[in-house]
């Protein structure tokens, strides 16, 4: 039977586990995606887009080597990536709307430019 070095066993369970490096932000921009989707939609989109990709790169970090980092850094990370996901279907939403009431009146001023000649 191999003999194990102790201090190489413990050495795991003193170190802290560490937050993984991008849980915050991802956090913060769902939750700015949400919010800025009512200004026109596009600042939601773009936000909720950037805290989607560093919510994941999180994910796969994790996945990864899931000794290092803590499960409440992932946690954070996953509600981030969840606040992205709405803002984003939100802002989209409101993106198509505005398309189509462009769209829509557009239409009809030229058919009424139309009319009147």
């Amino acid at each position: 039977m191999a003999e194990q070095n102790p201090n190489l066993l413990s050495s795991n369970f003193n170190q802290p586990q560490a937050g993984l490096p991008n849980a915050t932000a991802s956090l913060v921009l769902g939750i700015l995606s949400i919010v800025g989707s009512f200004c026109y939609g596009i600042v939601g989109l773009v936000l909720g887009i950037i805290g989607l990709i560093l919510a994941n790169k999180d994910r796969k970090l994790y996945q990864d080597m899931p000794d290092l980092y803590s499960p409440s850094s992932l946690g954070q990370s996953n509600a981030g990536r969840v606040c992205s996901i709405i803002g984003v279907i939100i802002s989209g939403l409101i993106v198509l709307f505005f398309l189509f009431v462009v769209i829509l009146f557009g239409s009809l001023s030229y058919s009424s430019l139309n009319n009147w000649k």
